[in-house]
């Protein structure tokens, strides 16, 4: 595991119960221009679901999963609720950790999939005497791993399309929606989130056979709306489709979470019934082996350089006017 002592595994985070649910959507959107309104029906989706979001026990058990495959510790910390990343920095710090890998639960490059993360870290260590350095471990999206977790994944969903439909079925994956000028200014050079989400697709056409026809499209905007975001919708995208069947691949995330049970398995599928359009939704990657051995095969890799400091920059801040 090369130089580090520790792992130390960063996601999202999620509320456990309902009166969790505003105090994590406000930290989620601080200092950003999101409506109250847009808030208020966010807090809905989670609390149809006990207002307890399914990613904190997907880290849970991606953990299970990867301590054995591992010969190092192994942290948890989330960017917007329990447990904090400072909390497990300070927590590390006093079981002696000095330097520690980061394994993200995000594939992609964009300022919200990556940049965001290693700014949350910096200012975690920031503010605990003695924190470990953290050297946040390479984009997955395109490791055969991950690959071939989605393509058994997607496989399964495929099968369970009545059979007269599979043949015929289309691929819909789909990912986060970002602004516009997000995605524009993501990696290094600019595009790097779509095109590495369009990589990833073609892989996993690739490991099906190669000779289906797919989309990319995008779920789960929560922006205000005078900014333009990455489109189409999913759902708008099912209206128009216009195929026997459809397997929805949520290619942009690594846990069922609860933009993915919510805006696939309640809206999208409600919409499907609607439109008489047989559906099926692959499981993300989750604890699928393929995946769980990507991240031993990460920390066994030399250490990556760093990011340029332009890359994945945050997306301007604009406001409505009138």
């Amino acid at each position: 595991m090369g130089s580090y002592d520790a792992l130390l595994v960063v996601s999202f985070g999620g509320p456990e119960k309902p009166d969790d649910v505003m105090p994590f959507l406000e930290n989620v959107v601080r200092g950003r221009d999101v409506p109250r309104e847009r808030l208020l029906e966010v807090e809905a989706h989670y609390q149809r679901f006990g207002g307890v979001s399914p990613i904190n026990q997907q880290c849970r058990d991606l953990i299970a999963a990867v301590e054995p495959t591992v010969d190092l510790p192994v942290y948890w910390g989330n960017r917007n609720w329990h447990p904090y990343l400072e909390d497990t920095l300070r927590r590390m710090a006093a079981d002696g950790v000095k330097r520690a890998a980061a394994f993200v639960t995000s594939a992609y490059s964009s300022y919200s999939a990556c940049r965001q993360y290693l700014d949350d870290i910096a200012l975690a260590r920031a503010a605990v005497e003695g924190a470990p350095e953290v050297v946040k471990l390479p984009h997955y999206y395109d490791r055969p791993g991950f690959v071939a977790a989605m393509v058994d994944h997607t496989r399964e969903a495929l099968e369970r399309l009545p059979a007269e439909h599979r043949d015929g079925a289309r691929l819909v994956f789909t990912a986060h929606s970002v602004p516009i000028s997000m995605a524009a200014t993501s990696g290094p050079d600019g595009g790097a989130y779509e095109a590495q989400l369009r990589r990833a697709a073609e892989l996993v056409v690739t490991g099906l056979g190669g000779d289906r026809g797919w989309d990319l499209v995008w779920q789960s905007r929560s922006g205000p709306p005078h900014v333009p975001w990455l489109e189409p919708d999913v759902c708008d995208h099912l209206r128009g489709l216009g195929a026997p069947a459809v397997v929805l691949v949520p290619i942009g995330f690594v846990s069922d979470h609860m933009e993915v049970v919510y805006d696939l398995d309640v809206e999208a599928a409600d919409l499907a019934r609607e439109i008489g359009l047989p559906l099926a939704r692959a499981a993300t990657v989750g604890t699928h082996p393929s995946f769980v051995a990507v991240v031993g095969e990460l920390l066994a890799e030399p250490e990556p350089p760093a990011c340029p400091p332009g890359c994945c920059p945050a997306p301007p801040r604009r406001r409505a006017h009138g």
